[in-house]
């Protein structure tokens, strides 16, 4: 097959954009895509749109990518919309990878988009009640506590303030590792208290606040273990990748020293399983996939973005990546191996927890950082010496695991 190369690829600041259009966040990512790739719109021979608010934010069902590609100029070529949950903008970058290998065209967009921070929060967060079977969701709500059954939450750990009950989800799944690793809650909050660390010095973050551990800790809780900032926010912003096959590189004159080669591409959908069978879990099945198509393995990935949602995704799939043994990953964080200059840096951007989490545009942002590493251009948190980068990137709940999973791994020869 030939080889596939991210040419450009760009991300607005993500944040509250309340002044701000879906159209102009999704202009600005273009631009600079774009601009990254050293080409123009004409170049482009397919486009993949990733969102899945506009139409319960704006009201524009049905064809939101071509709406949006019409107002920032691009018609006329194949438009593919792509609705995947949290996992959208990585299946939107995996669907354009297939399109160029199938030979449909040489060069592709994937550009995700979102404006979360609407006035009535209610209606955003409904959102994330429509990622499971809406026909059974007594059901699988009960499925999914129940993992956290056998901890009790201390007194003054639950919020009475209204949150999605995926987050209650969330804190029965750290509750489950919790008793079948010995996982503390000061594990989970050192991942956090990380990886607002690192968004101080990613200027596209959300939030670039440094917190300590203790500080994560003592933050208003959500439910037991989570605390506030363990946990990703509504988030509005856009991501733009410009993808090519080698003739396509060719043919728009891209520098190829910034190239950066796409070397695995994984989808996968989730499998009816036990809740602690691991090895069967969506994530570890598709990474190993990712590793075998790639001729790599965990050992020689230098630096990983992974969906942390809650604080305890980074941990649940660093495990599942196989960058630490299950069990290892609370331990692991709280030594810091997962920090800036430690053996295996995750979340460098800062992560879901502080870049933010702009549904749509979130897997094409994660994207955005490991590329900027492996060119040698993050600055104060580059990874020394990276040559290959993993993404995970999960979406929407069935059975005990993520709907969706999307794992990229990245290398620059």
């Amino acid at each position: 097959m030939s080889n596939i190369y991210i040419a450009g690829i760009a991300m607005t600041v993500f944040g509250r954009h309340v002044e701000r259009s879906l159209d102009d966040l999704a202009a600005e990512a273009l631009r600079g895509a774009l601009t990254d790739a050293g080409c123009h719109a004409e170049d482009i021979g397919a486009a993949f749109y990733s969102g899945i608010t506009n139409g319960q934010l704006q009201g524009q069902y049905a064809i939101p990518g071509q709406v949006v590609f019409s107002k920032i100029g691009i018609e006329g070529i194949p438009m593919f919309n792509v609705e995947n949950a949290c996992a959208s903008g990585s299946t939107a970058v995996h669907l354009a990878i297939q399109h160029l290998r199938a030979g449909a065209c040489d060069v592709a967009l994937a550009l995700g988009a979102e404006k979360m921070n609407v006035p009535d929060k209610m209606k955003a967060f409904a959102l994330f009640e429509a990622g499971w079977d809406v026909s059974r969701v007594d059901e699988n709500f009960a499925t999914l506590v129940r993992m956290g059954e056998g901890i009790v939450p201390p007194p003054g750990s639950e919020s009475d303030k209204p949150y999605s009950r995926f987050m209650q989800i969330y804190a029965a799944m750290c509750r489950q590792h919790m008793k079948t690793y010995g996982t503390t809650q000061r594990q989970i909050a050192a991942v956090s208290a990380k990886n607002h660390q690192h968004s101080v010095h990613n200027p596209f973050s959300q939030f670039r606040k440094p917190f300590t551990v203790d500080e994560v800790l003592a933050a208003p809780p959500i439910t037991y273990p989570i605390t506030l900032p363990m946990c990703a926010p509504l988030t509005d912003g856009a991501a733009a990748a410009i993808l090519c096959t080698e003739e396509g590189l060719r043919r728009i004159g891209a520098d190829c020293k910034r190239a950066v080669r796409v070397a695995a591409s994984v989808m996968r959908s989730f499998t009816r399983h036990e809740a602690g069978d691991r090895e069967r879990n969506i994530s570890r099945l598709a990474s190993l996939q990712a590793y075998a198509q790639a001729g790599l393995g965990p050992a020689d990935i230098h630096v990983a973005e992974v969906h942390d949602a809650s604080a305890m995704g980074e941990i649940v799939q660093a495990e599942n990546l196989g960058l630490v043994p299950f069990g290892e990953g609370g331990p692991a964080a709280e030594r810091g191996d997962f920090t800036l200059g430690g053996r295996i840096p995750i979340n460098t951007s800062g992560g879901l927890e502080s870049k933010g989490h702009p549904i749509g545009a979130t897997g094409i942002g994660q994207l955005y950082e490991l590329a900027t590493q492996l060119r040698g251009e993050a600055g104060a948190r580059q990874v020394q010496g990276a040559r290959h980068a993993i993404q995970e990137n999960g979406g929407g709940l069935q059975g005990v695991e993520e709907a969706a999973v999307a794992i990229h791994i990245l290398s620059k020869d």
